[in-house]
């Protein structure tokens, strides 16, 4: 018989002794693949994060612990790269603000003027403020809406990188998209890009009498790829920036007035001291005064041909007076030889036209033309 046995033949053993038996751990179940899944414990990953054990402590809630990340974090970087954009694009604006208002005052630094308005042949108070104000608006418009694409471009490339968005093929695309474009545009590039130069160097401006080559005439507006020029028939000529090789203003600075009078085979002294003083007479005029900047000079004699000589005069006026003394000068000068007597001796000293007839007409020949008397 078996004491610690079990029971047989329906007979109970004697003794029974209980063991004590440790719990044994869950084993984790297998999966069909043969691949062991595991749970693990977020409670404990979640206490080595600063942000999601403070979110636990808080709300005893684990799921809003463990999307404290995504629901706290990265709303707060986003809104974070919005205000920084929005706060540098503030900052650029008003430091574009600055120069420009600095620019187109009168006292500005002699740095940020343009060249023509430096040199030494310039004269004070021949450019007009409220045109280096219009100047400088429309560049600081121009840098102001670069700087504001470049800004909020660069803010939503870090936002679309916060969404989890890969950056790199984007960027690839967006670079090979350009590449596209400059070929397929460049025309526009160019005209932009002359343009914008054109406003920095300050070529020309509303209101200026240019010459663009083919066509000539007055500047009614300028932009960043047309100018518009109305010529003197009232022809409304759209000119692309980048087409335009040269430019010729009539506007800028000082003009000068060259009249040349032919006098025949007259004494050319005494036209010379006519005209002279019938020049000066208009400088003295108060209605032409403050359009001269030198007072008119007879040069003397220019040219000499076989119908005589030719006197120059010559006047150094502002740009906008250019065509109105021009004028006075011409009628001064003719009305000044022709109460001197002059204009009269200069009909009188002209050669007679000669007769296309080598032995004068067949009048004089006293017979028909071929026939015999």
């Amino acid at each position: 018989m078996n004491p610690g046995g079990p029971v047989r033949h329906g007979r109970i053993a004697p003794s029974v002794r209980w063991l004590s038996v440790s719990p044994l751990a869950p084993t984790p179940n297998p999966s069909p693949t043969g691949i062991v899944v595991t749970t693990p414990n977020v409670t404990e990953s979640c206490r080595t994060d600063a942000l999601c054990s403070r979110v636990l402590e808080l709300t005893d809630n684990q799921w809003l612990a463990n999307s404290s990340y995504v629901i706290i974090v990265k709303p707060l970087r986003i809104i974070g790269i919005i205000l920084a954009a929005m706060l540098i694009r503030w900052l650029l604006h008003r430091a574009i603000r600055r120069l420009a208002t600095s620019t187109s005052r009168a006292n500005m630094p002699a740095l940020l003027k343009p060249l023509k308005e430096r040199a030494q042949q310039a004269e004070e108070g021949q450019f007009i403020p409220e045109r280096r104000r219009q100047r400088a608006e429309a560049i600081g418009s121009v840098l102001s809406s670069f700087v504001s694409a470049v800004v909020f471009t660069i803010a939503a490339l870090l936002v679309m990188g916060e969404f989890g968005f890969n950056l790199a093929p984007l960027l690839a695309s967006a670079g090979i998209v350009g590449i596209a474009l400059g070929f397929g545009a460049q025309s526009l590039v160019k005209d932009l890009i002359a343009g914008l130069f054109m406003l920095l160097e300050d070529q020309y401006g509303v209101g200026d009498t240019v010459d663009l080559g083919d066509a000539s005439g007055v500047v009614e507006t300028v932009g960043l790829r047309i100018t518009t020029v109305r010529d003197a028939r009232g022809v409304l000529w759209y000119v692309r920036n980048g087409e335009i090789i040269r430019v010729g203003n009539k506007s800028q600075g000082w003009a000068m007035v060259v009249i040349d009078i032919p006098i025949g085979f007259v004494n050319s002294e005494q036209a010379i001291t006519v005209l002279r003083t019938a020049a000066q007479r208009v400088a003295e005029d108060p209605e032409h005064a403050t359009e001269f900047l030198e007072p008119p000079d007879v040069v003397g004699v220019e040219t000499l041909t076989v119908d005589g000589a030719t006197i120059r005069t010559i006047a150094k006026t502002t740009a906008d007076g250019q065509i109105a003394v021009q004028r006075e000068l011409r009628q001064a000068l003719t009305e000044a030889l022709e109460t001197s007597g002059i204009s009269e001796r200069i009909a009188a000293s002209r050669l007679p036209p000669r007769s296309a007839t080598p032995y004068g007409s067949a009048d004089e020949r006293g017979g028909e033309p071929g026939g015999a008397t």
